[in-house]
């Protein structure tokens, strides 16, 4: 990829693909945020041109310029790949630190967040719109579905599956062969050892559900 990149977003994640396009020597554009107040900040010398709906800012990708989608926010971050892909027809472009190590049979889709140190072994499935945090491991066979945040430091072993829309926070550990259902919880530092259910919150060492 050689065109600059409009990032979608003025948090953490927008900062931090900011560094990993930089990482590559790849312009960042500029921001785009809905919040007003953040219109015209600056991080180093790019700056938040302002909304994500101005057609003045959209009409600039495609063939100029490329569009990655920033945000935790799940319902956020499919209603702006919606209007990137109707309006602009188009889908986002991956965000791969240079210090990632991604293995050459690893499958990975669009619109992804992988960051610094994270690992990618052979033949893990990362599809589209996830976000996998600095040295989170992602083990040989694993697949993670759409839409899924994979918090710093955790380790997902061989033959993991993770269904659409799960959080899982940072330094979780999952064992081998282990299912996790749809939009699910996984709580920071937990040892998930057992499958977890469609929209399950589990906690702890062993992971157990959480009673709503």
């Amino acid at each position: 990829m050689k065109n600059p990149v409009i990032v979608f977003g003025f948090n953490g994640v927008a900062k931090a693909a900011m560094e990993i396009f930089n990482s590559h020597n790849i312009e960042v554009y500029g921001f785009l945020s809905d919040d007003k107040d953040s219109h015209g900040k600056e991080v180093g010398e790019v700056t938040v041109l302002g909304d994500p709906k101005d057609d003045g800012f959209l009409k600039l990708i495609g063939k100029k310029c490329e569009a990655f989608v920033a945000t935790d926010s799940n319902e956020e971050r499919k209603e702006q790949v919606k209007m990137l892909n109707e309006r602009r027809k188009v889908m986002p472009t991956n965000a791969i630190h240079a210090e990632a190590t991604i293995s050459k049979t690893a499958h990975i889709g669009h619109g992804n967040f992988i960051n610094a140190g994270a690992f990618l072994g052979a033949e893990a499935e990362v599809k589209s719109h996830c976000l996998i945090h600095s040295r989170a491991v992602l083990d040989h066979g694993v697949i993670v579905d759409d839409y899924v945040q994979v918090g710093a430091g955790s380790i997902l072993n061989s033959e993991v599956e993770v269904g659409e829309g799960t959080f899982i926070g940072s330094g979780v550990t999952v064992v081998s062969g282990v299912k996790i259902g749809k939009n699910a919880r996984v709580g920071a530092g937990s040892v998930v050892i057992s499958n977890v259910e469609d929209g399950e919150t589990v906690f702890g060492n062993p992971a157990v559900a959480v009673k709503k």
